[in-house]
């Protein structure tokens, strides 16, 4: 009998802390931006899914998310959301339809920055990238920890764009001249074949960079600008976890596409920096070097 009330407890225990085997990977999301991000998160098909599809991080907190094994989806951050009188959730920008703070299986609406995954892909190698295809609406920085293998490389959009967005692609706010909140991709806000890389030009040798994409790989050389944008925007690692952070912080002006950066700490709910988030600090200031 004891032993069996052993194994139960193991058993719960593994529920609760997820038992080696069960997870390939842990997410880390960290929110350093001046204002509440409710991240969104979408499994792609036939993948296992994930423990949750969306929550809110206050400023300064952060959240762990177990993965499963070869998983593969997205995740991003929605904006200026709320809850009107019928209880019904919705957001500004990266709003995902779902009425609640889970997205349970929808995806976030564009403009949105993206961070997109294939775990343990071909020759067990991750594949990862941040991607501006379908716009713009906050800074993301993606860290591999603790990888081996590939490149393990920072990536992601420490830049602040929405300021400069081109007219033509611009979200405001209020739906007039107002606040600028987003930006979209020239595909999505002109629909030309030529920026969607769809019918004449749904090819690599027909689909060329354009102005608009250019704006965006600019300010991001390491995320992806437009649909074929494949050699500069995608990066591998193996056996990581990832830490993906909503406005890390520049502490000076972009140049040549490089930041110099100092982040401050984050906590863990207890008002106190964990070792974990020392950690994180030195990584987004080492990686905001390199975007």
């Amino acid at each position: 009998m004891a032993k069996l009330h052993l194994f139960l407890a193991v058993l719960s225990l593994c529920s609760i802390l997820s038992c080696p085997g069960a997870y390939s990977a842990t997410f880390t999301l960290v929110n350093q931006c001046g204002y509440t991000v409710w991240p969104g998160l979408l499994s792609g098909a036939g993948t296992p899914p994930l423990p949750t599809t969306g929550f809110a991080l206050q400023p300064g907190e952060s959240n762990s998310v177990p993965v499963p094994p070869s998983w593969s989806g997205r995740l991003w951050g929605r904006t200026l959301c709320s809850t009107d009188a019928t209880g019904r959730f919705t957001c500004v920008t990266g709003d995902c339809g779902s009425g609640t703070t889970e997205c349970s299986g929808a995806g976030g609406v564009p403009p949105v920055t993206l961070a997109e995954f294939t775990l343990n892909g071909a020759g067990g190698m991750d594949f990862y990238d941040v991607s501006l295809v379908d716009g713009y609406n906050l800074p993301m920085l993606l860290a591999p920890r603790g990888g081996t293998g590939g490149n393990c490389t920072v990536t992601g959009c420490a830049a602040q764009i929405n300021g400069g967005c081109p007219s033509e692609l611009r979200v405001n706010r209020d739906g007039g001249g107002g606040e600028v909140v987003a930006c979209k991709s020239a595909c999505l806000a002109l629909g030309d074949p030529r920026f969607c890389c769809s019918g004449a030009y749904a090819t690599p040798a027909m689909c060329k960079p354009t102005s608009f994409s250019e704006y965006f790989k600019s300010s991001c050389p390491r995320a992806y600008s437009y649909a074929y944008d494949d050699g500069t925007s995608t990066f591998t690692c193996a056996s990581a976890d990832y830490v993906v952070t909503f406005c890390p912080t520049p502490t000076s002006s972009q140049k040549q596409g490089q930041l110099s950066a100092s982040v401050s700490l984050v906590t863990n709910g207890s008002g106190k920096p964990s070792q974990f988030h020392a950690l994180l600090a030195a990584v987004v200031a080492v990686g905001l070097w390199f975007i």
